[in-house]
């Protein structure tokens, strides 16, 4: 009777998992369509631009429409349909690779062919500079939209489902837009049988072939650290021919992943993991980035703070900017520039509202903010929400105090409670915007600014500050988790 109770059960989960089974190939096809569109309208946008100019034959460049597919082509060749479980830096990073290539390709083609001067520049450099902005932006936008439906993604199975392969679970359920989505778990424990959130644990892991052929799994990820050497050998050798991508989660919580590379030493697997941003070279080429971005940058928006600083002088009694200590690089204090978003007496004001009110020094002392800062002024309020009050921060940036993107520049009351995390987090320079900003900005607690901190550290590139920096605008835009 028991026996019948859990095949019953089984089968019901079973069920359950087919439901929630994907369509790796849908998802292709709607980057493929959306690769496409972004593609042609960087190139008409490129050659319209320059035609309204005037002294350029539009209809040079009609017979050339054929050569949108050799971007389709080269983005398969380097991994991007369907591009699951791509990091979003990665993804950048192959995007803007293979776009670049297909640029110079076509650029020395028409060299060879000598019809160089036949076709614009302009053209050409524009058209190359709009295709690496709007082909990531394409495929940031039909993941918004269609990254929580039920057809999107390549189904997973999980091998293991104890605390790391529920862990596993959780964040790719919380993370859609990798397209990798478990539809099912496996473990030799019946304790752990059952589900994890809408995840059903079917049974042992020698179900695994036949989830693969009922299901039609090509993925599958092995979370089972702790399991004895010969076993795990036995399991990955035995479903690498089931599963043709299986993925390996090693005991190395904490550590860097997205830059870690695989040596060969003498038959011996070994992770070589090295922290860029500790680097000299990375941290020059950080450095380049950030002088040519906040000089450029900070030219264009002249205008806009001039008249953020009429405002503050209208709306409040005051100096226009307030000079507040943080922690820099290596711990040092340094005065971090900002817009005046407070009254001259703010202080005093929060004090009193916290001694008067429990649940509010509650929510300060998990968040270190209020959402209903009584020190914050009207327009305050307006340049919180935009995060336009810190944009005197580039002024840090050129004197080499902070970065465009970095951890949070932390109060120094608030570095014993950093508990550790500041061994690493004070080793580089805090950032004006940072991963912690793209997440959540304010919504996050405390602790887990310190988790997302460490991680930006240990997997930096160029390739996650441009990432960061676009989402930037993004989240600023519709003011998410700010005030």
């Amino acid at each position: 009777m028991k026996r019948h109770a859990s095949e019953m059960e089984s089968a019901k989960y079973l069920r359950l998992a087919k439901r929630a089974a994907a369509a790796p190939g849908a998802v292709a096809a709607v980057y493929l369509v959306a690769d496409l569109l972004a593609v042609g309208a960087a190139i008409v946008i490129a050659v319209g631009v320059r035609a309204s100019l005037g002294g350029l034959d539009v209809a040079l460049y009609t017979p050339l429409w054929p050569v949108v597919w050799l971007f389709v082509l080269v983005y398969a060749i380097v991994g991007l349909y369907p591009g699951t479980g791509l990091a979003p830096a990665e993804e950048l990073r192959r995007l803007t690779l293979a776009t670049t290539l297909v640029y110079l390709v076509l650029g020395a083609g028409t060299f060879l062919f000598k019809e160089a001067e036949a076709y614009s520049r302009a053209v050409f450099l524009g058209a190359w500079l709009l295709t690496t902005v709007l082909v990531p932006l394409s495929r940031a936008t039909v993941r918004n939209l269609f990254a929580r439906r039920a057809w999107w993604g390549e189904p997973v199975v999980v091998l293991g489902a104890g605390d790391t392969g529920r862990m596993v679970i959780r964040a790719l359920i919380k993370n859609p837009g990798l397209g990798l989505k478990p539809v099912a778990a496996l473990d030799d424990d019946p304790d752990k049988h059952g589900t994890v959130g809408d995840v059903p644990v079917l049974g042992g892991v020698e179900l695994a072939p036949l989830l693969a052929r009922e299901l039609g799994v090509r993925h599958a990820i092995v979370a089972m650290p702790g399991v004895e050497r010969t076993r795990l050998l036995r399991i990955l050798e035995g479903y690498a021919g089931v599963f043709p991508r299986l993925i390996l989660i090693p005991d190395l919580f904490g550590f860097s992943s997205l830059w870690v590379s695989a040596q060969d030493l003498g038959g011996v697997l070994g992770l070589e993991i090295r922290q860029r941003l500790l680097l000299s070279g990375p941290r020059l080429t950080k450095r380049a980035v950030d002088l040519v971005l906040t000089l450029v940058g900070g030219l264009l928006i002249a205008p806009l703070m001039l008249l953020i600083a009429l405002l503050i002088k209208i709306d409040s009694r005051g100096p226009v900017f307030y000079l507040q200590d943080r922690l820099g690089k290596d711990g040092r204090v340094f005065k971090a520039v900002k817009f005046r978003s407070m009254y001259g007496d703010g202080e005093a004001r929060l004090e009193k509202l916290l001694e008067e009110n429990p649940r509010l020094r509650e929510e300060y002392e998990l968040y270190h903010k209020l959402r209903d800062d009584p020190r914050v002024t009207r327009v305050g309020k307006l340049l919180r929400k935009l995060s336009l009050d810190e944009l005197p921060q580039l002024w840090n940036v050129i004197k080499g105090e902070m970065s465009l993107v970095g951890p949070r520049a932390y109060l120094p009351r608030e570095l014993p409670k950093m508990a550790g995390s500041e061994r690493i987090i004070l080793k580089v320079l805090p950032g004006i915007t940072g991963l912690w900003q793209v997440s959540g900005r304010s919504e996050i607690p405390f602790s887990q600014r310190l988790e997302i901190d460490t991680y930006y550290v240990r997997n930096w590139s160029v390739w996650l500050d441009l990432y960061i920096l676009a989402r930037t605008a993004w989240v600023v835009l519709f003011s998410r988790g700010a005030y």
